[in-house]
């Protein structure tokens, strides 16, 4: 039982990432008001990339 909530939780993790991957530019429109917005959308993406990461090796390593 415990093993499926933490895959759960690992997948909800990776969808997260993966929405912020793809959704960068729009986010940056949205709560970003600084000038140079290709750097937050760069930043937003490695941060995306992060997250994906770590709720895959969630999903691969604990269970």
């Amino acid at each position: 039982m415990l093993q499926i909530i933490v895959k759960l939780i690992g997948v909800v993790i990776v969808l997260i990432g993966v929405i912020v991957i793809y959704d960068a530019r729009l986010i940056t429109k949205r709560y970003f008001g600084f000038g140079d917005k290709n750097e937050a959308t760069t930043g937003l993406k490695m941060l995306g990339t992060i997250i994906s990461t770590v709720g895959g090796m969630l999903i691969l390593f604990i269970c």
